[in-house]
């Protein structure tokens, strides 16, 4: 299949020249080996089918065997190339995914159609899960109509109200995606309703602490600049007349949130109100987490696979390199 068929589904006719060249940069690397935990629908299991059609992933499907060869059929697809490991249930399902990466038999984990609270709840347990020293959390990499580059937003899916020691994890982390996908300069701005720091409103404290955090080597790979609102973040012209002089005000490409809340609303208002496609990824396990939704369109779900093979291939190298 061609990226062009997938673009031509129905409802996704305009331009992706951002997801195009993310989807391209994947299509180059070897294919990603994927843990796919309970695929046992058609949008969940076409998801799958589309990025291994392209070649940028290569799936183990887990789950009931029955229910897999069920949305297989309703497709109208063979599934019998691919590697099916039974588990009984989705609870299953997430543990057995789990468990295959933690053998060094997959390089990913993906959601298929379960909750992601089953995903996560088996990613996160102490005894044979995934964590790593470093926090998990979520990030949007959104394409949005009219803007040149693509925008990291963060955290808008995994963590409520995260405390300044999690938000420097949280930075941390899409920074390291920001390289991944080839960003050559990162330019992260920590978001409040304000650019000034106010003791009464404690995202502008979080912002400032951060940011010194940067200039103390705390956080490292990017250019650091908070509080930061909204318009002064991305608008170079909303910059200039609030007389913001920094090397991010107007050109950010990485947004991190004050919380939850305000990155979900962020995120869907771009896309329900922009038109943005908003491809989803969970980093700092031992492996890329691969989160789609029923209502993302295919290409948004091929995206997302694609950033988690960038993702993969950055890891890989970093492991490559000599100890000094």
């Amino acid at each position: 299949m061609s990226i062009a068929a997938i673009e031509q589904a129905p409802g996704e006719a305009r331009q992706h020249e951002k997801y195009d060249r993310l989807i391209a940069a994947a299509r180059a690397q070897p294919a990603l080996k994927v843990a796919v935990a309970h695929p046992c629908d058609e949008a969940a299991l076409g998801a799958v089918l589309d990025a291994a059609s392209l070649g940028i992933i290569e799936p183990v499907l887990v789950g009931p065997q029955a229910k897999v060869a069920a949305a297989a059929a309703s497709l109208g697809v063979d599934i019998g190339a691919f590697r099916l490991v039974e588990a009984e249930h989705s609870h299953a399902a997430a543990e057995t995914a789990v468990a295959l990466v933690r053998a060094g038999e997959a390089e990913a984990l993906m959601k298929g159609s379960l909750h992601t609270d089953e995903l996560m709840a088996a990613v996160v347990r102490r005894d044979g899960g995934l964590r790593t020293a470093r926090r998990l959390s979520h990030c949007f990499v959104m394409d949005v109509p009219g803007h040149a580059t693509p925008l990291i937003v963060t955290d808008a899916a995994v963590n409520i109200m995260p405390s300044l020691e999690e938000k420097r994890d949280i930075v941390q982390n899409a920074i390291d995606l920001a390289h991944a996908l080839g960003v050559e300069t990162v330019r992260v701005a920590i978001l409040s309703a304000m650019e000034t720091v106010n003791p009464k409103v404690p995202s502008t404290l979080d912002a400032a602490a951060l940011c010194k955090m940067a200039d103390r080597d705390q956080i490292t790979g990017a250019l650091l600049d908070g509080p930061l609102a909204l318009d002064n973040a991305i608008d170079l012209g909303a910059a200039r007349i609030k007389r913001i002089r920094s090397a991010v005000a107007g050109q950010a490409n990485v947004l991190v949130v004050p919380d939850l809340a305000a990155g979900n609303m962020l995120a869907k208002s771009l896309t329900f109100l922009a038109g943005a496609d908003a491809a989803g990824i969970v980093l700092g396990a031992r492996v890329p987490i691969i989160l789609t939704s029923r209502a993302d369109a295919r290409l948004t779900r091929l995206a997302s696979c694609a950033v988690a093979s960038l993702v993969a291939a950055a890891t890989r190298a970093r492991r490559s390199l000599p100890e000094v």
